[in-house]
């Protein structure tokens, strides 16, 4: 079972702003980037239809605090680990690091919510259907802190 995946991604002129370096919000998409990318690695997607039902994961939290600048042709290295999984709740600890440096530039975290819709296209929040979460196993404790 999966606990944790790593993925670098180059940032783009676009994500930066007036000085240079990655406008705040752009560490929020890099998060999403992250996630996406480690359920691809799994197998499925974001957007999934699992055998027992399709499913959706909106966003019920998301912080970030930011460490030090990333700019424009950095290679950063975003980490993300499975910091809890519930029944249907699932948080992830994001760490963000410039390729071939050790100190960390930001770390975040992302809480989501297993949903599908009802009849009428309401959202319902339900169990991790069993074929998404036998994949994927909460980090160490260690890994973690």
């Amino acid at each position: 079972m999966a606990h944790e995946f790593k993925i670098v991604r180059r940032v783009e002129f676009s994500e930066t702003d007036m000085a240079g370096i990655v406008h705040y919000s752009n560490f929020f998409r890099y998060m999403e980037y992250a996630e996406h990318a480690f359920y691809r690695s799994l197998g499925f997607s974001v957007m999934t239809n699992a055998p027992e039902m399709p499913v959706g994961w909106p966003r019920v939290h998301a912080e970030c605090d930011y460490l030090k600048p990333l700019r424009f042709e950095d290679e950063v290295e975003i980490h993300l680990l499975v910091g809890e999984k519930r029944s249907k709740v699932m948080s992830y600890q994001f760490r963000f690091r410039k390729v071939g440096a050790p100190e960390e530039i930001a770390r975040g975290k992302l809480t989501v919510v297993c949903v599908t819709r009802d009849v009428h296209g309401q959202m319902k929040s339900v169990p991790i259907p069993r074929s998404i979460d036998s994949l994927i196993a909460v980090a160490p404790a260690e890994m973690l802190a």
